[in-house]
C-alpha cells in the first residue's frame, strides 16, 4: 500500500488534561475547540495556509489570543491535527486509510493553492490522482472509508472516481493483472505458477459497505462485458463474508436491541443481494438460493424478496443436493429440526413454473426427466427428515404427496423413507400408519423390496396382506400365460404343417385316414385337458381370492381386539406364501396335468 510523507520536523504535540499543546518558547495565541477537544496553538504558521481560519480572526489584533470553535470539522479532531502538523512543518505520513478526513478537513480550511503555493490540498489532490487510483487495493481502502464522511466524499467526487477506478480494474482481461489481490481460496495458494482467475477481485470487493459493492456490481453488469456467472460468484462471496451461520440463529443471547440492530443490516444485505442477481438461470447455484431462502425466514424480509427467492429456487430445483435442502427451522413455533415447509413451498412453485409453460413449447422428454429427477431429491430428503422425533405424520405425508404420480418411476425410495420413519417413531396410532402406508403403491415396488417388506414387522398388517395378495395375483398371471400359448399353437398346429399332394397329384393338408382320426382324438383329449385346467384355475382363484378376505377379515377383527404378536404376522405371511406357491407353482400344475394325461391313456388301453 502506498503512502505519502509530509514535513520534516518532529512531532511535539502532546495532551495535557484533554488539551493539545504544541511545545514552543512562543505562547500559543490560537485556541480552536473541536468537540471535547482544546488546541493551544499559534497564528503565524497556521493563517498563512488557510483561508477559513484568515477570515474568522480578521477582526483580531495580533497580540490577542482568539478562540474558535470548529465543531462540524469533517473527521474531527484527528483530521484537524493532520492539517495543523502539516502547517508546523511536523512529519506526517498520508495513506488510503487516512487521505478521505485530510482532504475534507483541509477543503473545511480552504487550504488551497490559491492561499498559498502548495498547500495542502494540492499535495492531497495529487497523491489521490497518481497513487491511490492508480493502485487496486488503495482504491478499494479509499473507498471504504468515505462511509463515516460520505456527503463530503460525494461533493468532492472521491466515490465516483474510485468506483470508476475500481471498475476499470475489474473489466481489465485477467492475463493482464499485474497489481496484488486477496484470494484464499482452498487449494489456490499452493499452485507453484498459476493463471490470474476469473474471479481474482470478488473477495476484495467483498470488504465494501453493501451499498458501494451494489453500485460496483450494477455498474458492472451495465456493461455487459463479464458473463452472469462472475457477478453471480461475486454476489455469494460477498453472502459469505457478511451472512455467515444466520442459519443456526433460532435463539440469540444477546440483548434484544443487538439482536434486532444486525437482523436489520443482515435483512438489507440479503435483500440488495437478491435484487441483484442476474435473470440467467444458472447464474447462481440452486444451493446458494436455497440459503438465502433459509435465511430470509430467520430475518424477515419482504414478501416481495421471499417470493422471488422461492421462484428462482425453484426453477433450478432439480440442481439441488439432498444436503442444500437440509436446514433447520428457525420459527420459534415449530418444534421440527428441519424446516420442511421451506422445501415443500420451493416443490409447489416448481410444479406451478411446469404447469404455466404450454406443452408444446417444451420438451416432454426434458419434463418427465426435470420432474423424475425431483421426485428421486423429494425421496431421498424423506429418508433424512424421516429420523426427526418431532416431525409429524402429516407434513411428512403432505410432502410425499405432493411430488406427481409421473414423478416416481418406482416406490423403493418412498418406501425405504416410510420404513425410517415407522422405526423411529414406533408408538404411531393405527390411523396414522393406515395415512402413512397409504401413500404407498405396491405395484410400484421391486421384487426385492417387495420381499423386504413383506418382511417388515413395522408395516401394519394390513399393508402387508395387500402386498402378499398382489405377489399371489401377479404369480397367477404369469403361470396362466404360458398354458394359453400352449393351448393356441395347438389349436393352430395344423396350418404350420407342409402341405403334401397325393397320388392323383391332388394337395392336401398331409393326413390320412388313420391320421386324420388320431388327430381328432388327440384334440378332443387336449380340450378336454384344457377345460379341465380352466376349471382348476377357476378354483384356484376362488381359494385365493378366499384366503385373501380371509386375512383381511383377520386383520379388521384383530386390530379391534388387540394387537397382533410378530410371530403370528410372520406365521400368516408363510401360510398365505406356501399356498399360493402350492396352487400357482407352474412345475406342479405340469406335473399334475402330466399325470392326469398318463391315467387317461391307461384307462383307454384298458
Amino acid at each position: 500500500m502506498k503512502f505519502m510523507k509530509l514535513g520534516t520536523r518532529q512531532d511535539t504535540f502532546y495532551t495535557e488534561k484533554a488539551t493539545r499543546s504544541l511545545v514552543s518558547d512562543i505562547p500559543p495565541d490560537l485556541v480552536i475547540k473541536i468537540n471535547d477537544n482544546t488546541y493551544l496553538l499559534h497564528k503565524s504558521p497556521i493563517l498563512p495556509k488557510s483561508g477559513l481560519l484568515q477570515r474568522l480572526c480578521s477582526d483580531s489584533s495580533d497580540s490577542e489570543i482568539v478562540p474558535l470553535e470548529l465543531h462540524d470539522m469533517p473527521g474531527g479532531a484527528d483530521a484537524f491535527e493532520l492539517s495543523a502538523k502539516f502547517c508546523y512543518g511536523i512529519s506526517i505520513n498520508i495513506s488510503a486509510h487516512n487521505l478521505v478526513p485530510a482532504l475534507c478537513a483541509a477543503k473545511l480550511l480552504q487550504m488551497n493553492d490559491s492561499i498559498e503555493k502548495g498547500n495542502f490540498v494540492g499535495k492531497l489532490e495529487a497523491f489521490f490522482s497518481s497513487c491511490i487510483l492508480e493502485g487496486w487495493k488503495d482504491s478499494i481502502v479509499t473507498l471504504q472509508t468515505t462511509d463515516k464522511l460520505p456527503e463530503w466524499s460525494e461533493k468532492l467526487g472521491i466515490i465516483r472516481k474510485c468506483i470508476d477506478s475500481i471498475i476499470e480494474k475489474v473489466l481489465t482481461p485477467p492475463p493482464q493483472v499485474k497489481w496484488s489481490y486477496t484470494y484464499t481460496r482452498p487449494g489456490y495458494a499452493r499452485k507453484q505458477h498459476h493463471s490470474v482467475p476469473k474471479d481474482w477481485w470478488t473477495e476484495d470487493v467483498s470488504d465494501l459497505d453493501i451499498d458501494l459493492f451494489r453500485c460496483i456490481i450494477m455498474a458492472i453488469r451495465a456493461t455487459y462485458v463479464l458473463p452472469p456467472q462472475l457477478i453471480g460468484e461475486a454476489l455469494h462471496v460477498y453472502a459469505c463474508k457478511w451472512l455467515p451461520g444466520i442459519t443456526k440463529l433460532k435463539s440469540s443471547g444477546s440483548s434484544v436491541s443487538q439482536t434486532e440492530e444486525s437482523k436489520e443490516k443482515n435483512r438489507k444485505i440479503l435483500e440488495t443481494i437478491v435484487s441483484m442477481i442476474p435473470a440467467d438461470r444458472g447464474s447462481v447455484s440452486a444451493g446458494f438460493l436455497l440459503r438465502l431462502l433459509s435465511i430470509s425466514s430467520h430475518l424477515g424480509v419482504s414478501p416481495v424478496t421471499r417470493t422471488e427467492l422461492i421462484k428462482r429456487a425453484s426453477i433450478q430445483l432439480e440442481e439441488a443436493t439432498v444436503s442444500e435442502l437440509l436446514y433447520t427451522s428457525t420459527s420459534s413455533l415449530d418444534q421440527n429440526f428441519y424446516d420442511i415447509e421451506l422445501v415443500l413451498a420451493v416443490l409447489e412453485s416448481f410444479l406451478k413454473f411446469w404447469k404455466r409453460i404450454s406443452p408444446g413449447a417444451v420438451d416432454n422428454r426434458h419434463f418427465l426427466r426435470s420432474i423424475r429427477n425431483v421426485g428421486k431429491l423429494i425421496d431421498s430428503y424423506l429418508q433424512v427428515v424421516a429420523r426427526d422425533d418431532n416431525l409429524p405424520v402429516s407434513k411428512f405425508v403432505t410432502l410425499a404427496e405432493t411430488v406427481p404420480a409421473i414423478g416416481r418411476l418406482e416406490h423403493d425410495d418412498l418406501y425405504q423413507a416410510i420404513s425410517i420413519y415407522l422405526k423411529v417413531h414406533p408408538d404411531l396410532s393405527k390411523a396414522d400408519k393406515k395415512r402413512l402406508c397409504g401413500i404407498l403403491e405396491c405395484q410400484r415396488l421391486s421384487p426385492e423390496v417387495r420381499a423386504h417388506a413383506v418382511k417388515n414387522e413395522f408395516l401394519p398388517l394390513r399393508t402387508v396382506v395387500q402386498l402378499l395378495y398382489f405377489e399371489q395375483e401377479k404369480g397367477s398371471k404369469a403361470t396362466t400365460s404360458p398354458k394359453l400359448q400352449k393351448r393356441h399353437e395347438l389349436l393352430l398346429g395344423a396350418k404350420k404343417r407342409p402341405a403334401t399332394r397325393d397320388s392323383h397329384g391332388k394337395q392336401s393338408l398331409g393326413l390320412d385316414k388313420e391320421e386324420f382320426k388320431r388327430e381328432q382324438v388327440t384334440r378332443r383329449t387336449s380340450r378336454s385337458h384344457a377345460e379341465s385346467r380352466e376349471k382348476n384355475q377357476h378354483k384356484t382363484k376362488l381359494s385365493d381370492s378366499k384366503l385373501a378376505l380371509d386375512l383381511e377379515r383377520k386383520v379388521v377383527i384383530r386390530g379391534d381386539t388387540e394387537k397382533i404378536g410378530s410371530e403370528k404376522v410372520s406365521r400368516i405371511k408363510e401360510e398365505s406364501m406356501s399356498v399360493s406357491k402350492l396352487d400357482l407353482d407352474p412345475k406342479k400344475i405340469i406335473r399334475r396335468a402330466r399325470s392326469n394325461k398318463s391315467e387317461h391313456g391307461h384307462e383307454k388301453g384298458r
